[in-house]
């Protein structure tokens, strides 16, 4: 049950009722010097859910991302919980980037070209 905060418009105190809905609605009738006042909801939340390894989030939720990660290796989700990539082909996706051979979705850099130098032999 949330906890109301309440006004007394002949003493002006303000002070809190732990209480349900409807609860409040009656005591709100009994009582017309009392009024409600209008406060932010409290939002619950879990900051290791918000952790960037993930750590206390739902399996399901982690299966989902990493399903996610699969179809989209150069996205974030990727970055955080994993691509099924091999060490190696991490390796060369970052060393491709670095010499801006990939493009930063993912995909080879149309632009970057390299010829071989002729030696002149045939």
């Amino acid at each position: 049950m949330p906890t109301y905060t309440l006004t007394n418009t002949k003493t002006k105190k303000t002070f809190g009722k732990f209480c349900s809905w409807n609860e409040l609605g009656t005591y709100l009738e009994e009582n017309p010097h009392i009024i409600k006042e209008l406060t932010a909801p409290n939002i619950v939340s879990d900051a290791v859910t918000n952790s960037p390894s993930g750590k206390g989030m739902d399996g399901g939720m982690k299966e989902v991302f990493s399903k996610i990660a699969d179809k989209h290796p150069s996205s974030a989700l990727a970055d955080r919980f994993g691509d099924g990539r091999t060490h190696k082909e991490k390796k060369v996706a970052n060393v491709a980037k670095k010499h801006g051979l990939a493009s930063k979705t993912g995909g080879q850099n149309p632009t970057k070209t390299y010829t071989k130098k002729s030696t002149g032999y045939y």
